[in-house]
């Protein structure tokens, strides 16, 4: 028998997340204030975060406890399911061994309620009593929306414009959770009011809704802010994810050569990976690490490494990044939970470093390889995901190019049953791929705050 899935039980859930910065040769740039340009403390994020997070954020413990009350809820649907897509194997005619793990199995349909559940018990625990967050897609709204629902949160979604129109159902699935949902930018907020003045028709990004929602969180001081991706901290929550992969590539008696990832902020891209790396990093077994990003919003890259900000109004800390420029706005491209101006420092750091690779991956591409996966494994991916199944069938066919067998692991980080508009566009003929000028690109940059 040919076995398909691999499972682990409850009771074989990891119980601590895995922090790379243990493992870093080198730790990364720090943190700075963007008033004084020194590097912030603890209380300077105290006014956003839970202090829990904030030292979960500057860590160097190689493994943090999961709490009980976060298990508990982890348990609904972890731990998640891992697949060998031997039907896509046999599609590609590749001799490549492909895995993917499925997170799309969680009650919001993606990665992201691993440190959303995480992030509403420690704000919970520090008696905060209002959420507010920005999403693109919605899947991070959907999953917050959810953690709200379970630890007695009220929830404030700020989501980008075009996702807003764009994906009506992942508006009302946050809105079944409870939460209340803005479209971004908004006359909410003095940002979004700002940008509404300049451009009246402006279809947001990431980081115009950050700004809107670190502006409310800052001025009640019964809210704190929550972010999905990027933050040391959620790229630790993920890690549950390359845990129970490094179990279950062990029950399928194998080991990835090349890890895929869809990469946007980097926060499933590193759930994925991180363990991975981790054995790397301490010489203990190797692999190759691939992040996909759009060629719409290609931040490692054709962006910069440099000091930037996390928001387009310049109202949080000052991070060393891969960044397109803070005063980016993407295309409005259907994976809307890559469109962000810039990559997580920790994979930036990482890649700066030589331990993993990126590539971009135009629309059209990824769409024909969702569709591809889809008409094998049954399974409709997410946009976002569809980056990471291109990478995977890039490989696949690599191997078949070269008569090798490799083994091949992706996250695919969330199915695509809220985003069918985009499948139907797709197939409509209606998506295009977009290319960046030099020009365009120097000009993203242009407004890279000076750090010495």
């Amino acid at each position: 028998m040919k076995t398909v899935k691999y499972l682990l039980a409850e009771d074989q859930m990891p119980t601590a997340w895995y922090n790379i910065q243990a493992d870093l040769p080198t730790p990364p740039p720090p943190v700075l204030h963007p008033g004084t340009g020194q590097p912030i403390g603890p209380q300077d994020l105290a006014p956003l975060f839970p202090m829990a997070l904030i030292m979960q954020e500057v860590s160097t413990e190689r493994f943090i406890e999961i709490p009980e009350e976060v298990q508990t809820i982890y348990r609904q649907w972890r731990p998640t399911p891992l697949f060998r897509a031997r039907r896509l194997e046999q599609a590609l005619d590749t001799p490549a061994r492909i895995y993917y793990k499925y997170e799309g199995v969680s009650p919001a349909g993606s990665h992201k309620p691993n440190t959303a559940v995480a992030q509403a018990y420690y704000n919970q625990q520090e008696g905060v009593k209002r959420l507010v967050t920005e999403t693109g897609a919605g899947q991070w709204g959907s999953s917050l929306a959810m953690a709200g629902a379970f630890f007695g949160i009220e929830v404030l979604v700020f989501m980008v414009k075009v996702s807003y129109q764009q994906k009506p159902y992942r508006r009302a699935l946050m809105e079944a959770y409870g939460a209340r949902v803005v479209a971004s930018p908004s006359e909410e907020t003095n940002a979004g009011r700002a940008i509404l003045a300049e451009h009246p028709d402006s279809t947001g990004s990431l980081g115009i809704a950050i700004s809107e929602a670190v502006e409310v969180a800052a001025q009640d001081p019964e809210a704190k802010y929550s972010l999905g991706s990027v933050l040391n901290h959620v790229l630790l929550h993920q890690t549950v994810i390359g845990e129970e992969a490094l179990a279950q590539m062990e029950m399928a008696g194998d080991y990835p050569d090349i890890i895929v990832g869809c990469t946007g902020g980097g926060s499933n891209f590193s759930g994925i990976s991180f363990p991975f790396i981790g054995k790397k990093l301490r010489g203990e077994r190797n692999v190759r690490v691939v992040a996909v990003e759009p060629a719409a919003c290609p931040s490692m890259t054709r962006g910069k490494y440099a000091y930037d900000f996390g928001d387009t109004a310049k109202l949080t800390p000052l991070v060393k990044m891969h960044t397109l420029g803070h005063d980016f706005v993407p295309p409005g491209i259907h994976a809307g939970g890559l469109r962000y101006h810039g990559m997580a420092p920790l994979v930036s750091h990482l890649l700066e470093l030589g331990v993993i690779e990126a590539i971009n991956v135009q629309q059209l591409e990824t769409f024909a390889a969702g569709i591809q996966f889809a008409r094998a494994e049954g399974i409709i991916p997410a946009p976002e995901a569809n980056h990471a199944v291109a990478g995977a069938i890039r490989e696949a066919l690599r191997c078949k190019e070269e008569g090798v067998s490799r083994a091949i692991l992706f996250n695919l980080c969330g199915h695509g049953h809220f985003d069918m508009q985009a499948y139907t566009d797709y197939m409509a003929g209606k998506l295009r791929d977009y290319e960046y000028s030099e020009k365009e690109v120097a000009m993203a940059l242009a407004g890279l705050p000076s750090v010495e």
